[in-house]
């Protein structure tokens, strides 16, 4: 059983990579700020991470973001990757308050979701980006601060529309533990 979930999981980090980075490649939304885009593949992201956990969601913002600004830019921005791993890994986290595989998605699951996603975006988008953006690449701050404020603000939103659909939809396709009936 362990062996298949790694399995499972090694599968999903994979095809969640490559989606994530077909995603902020192809369906992303120029925000106005330099080097900023609303980016659709947070919501897929989440998805991911509430689906398969922490580790899945660290990984495909890891290495999906480290891809995507290599391909895109030709160079790593290595203090954004760092975030999108960050965001993966804590909305991750929330995925046994929301427990998706019940079939169910009900108010209750969507306020957890979208309560673990704001977190996570907050402090990775609106702290830790800025920070480290300072830290290792000496950008100026007031520059750093709204490029975050931007790229947070538009995940959370994109995240709570597009993610929280998305969830819903997964949800459908689970089978509720209650659903089955024995015969007598």
């Amino acid at each position: 059983m362990n062996a298949k979930l790694a399995t499972k999981t090694i599968v999903a980090i994979g095809i969640g990579t490559a989606v994530f980075v077909i995603l902020n490649r192809f369906a992303a939304i120029p925000s106005g700020i330099p080097n900023t885009n609303i980016q659709t593949s947070y919501a897929f992201l989440a998805l991911m991470a509430i689906v398969f956990g922490p580790l899945a969601g660290l990984l495909i913002g890891l290495i999906g973001h480290a891809l995507t600004d290599f391909v895109v830019w030709g160079s790593v921005w290595w203090s954004w990757v760092v975030v999108s791993a960050f965001v993966g890994l804590v909305i991750g986290l929330f995925s046994k308050s929301v427990n998706i595989e019940e079939g169910e998605f009900g108010r209750k699951q969507i306020i957890s979701f979208n309560i673990g996603q704001v977190v996570a975006q907050g402090v990775g988008w609106f702290l830790l980006a800025p920070i480290l953006d300072i830290l290792i690449y000496a950008e100026p701050a007031n520059k750093v601060f709204v490029q975050g404020l931007i790229a947070g603000t538009s995940n959370i939103v994109t995240v709570g529309v597009i993610g929280t659909i998305l969830l819903l939809a997964y949800a459908k396709t689970r089978s509720k533990s209650n659903s089955l009936d024995i015969e007598a």
